[in-house]
């Protein structure tokens, strides 16, 4: 059964601001993340994802990855593929797929404060 493929921005228009907002959510990251793991780029279901978060807020997240440009969606009716737009985000953005697979997987380690770091 073929999907309607549900597309974000062209290669030449994806925006390094945009792109990065996406990424600044841990979960978004982490889609990303693993997606950018997988070298053979094979659609997967967004059920396939194990995100601590509801199915509404998966729809979310998915939403603003295909909007920033780094995935696309096949909806199928029933459900939802998704796809890695690596020769796109590698063309715009050289390396930030190596960046990302060199953050630790679940990293999600306190941050420190700016202002303890900035206080002296």
């Amino acid at each position: 059964m073929a999907g309607k493929n549900l597309v974000g921005p062209e290669a030449d228009a994806l925006d390094l601001g945009v792109v990065f907002r996406a990424l600044a959510d841990e979960n978004r990251r982490s889609v990303l993340t693993q997606l950018a793991a997988d070298r053979s780029d094979n659609e997967r279901g967004c059920n396939s994802f194990d995100l601590p978060i509801s199915k509404q807020n998966q729809t979310h997240h998915f939403r603003v990855l295909r909007e920033a440009g780094l995935i696309d969606e096949i909806d199928y009716g029933n459900r939802k593929g998704i796809r890695l737009r690596r020769a796109d985000i590698e063309k715009r953005f050289p390396g930030l797929l190596a960046l990302l697979g060199a953050e630790p997987p679940g990293d999600t380690a306190p941050r420190q404060e700016v202002s303890s770091i900035c206080s002296g």
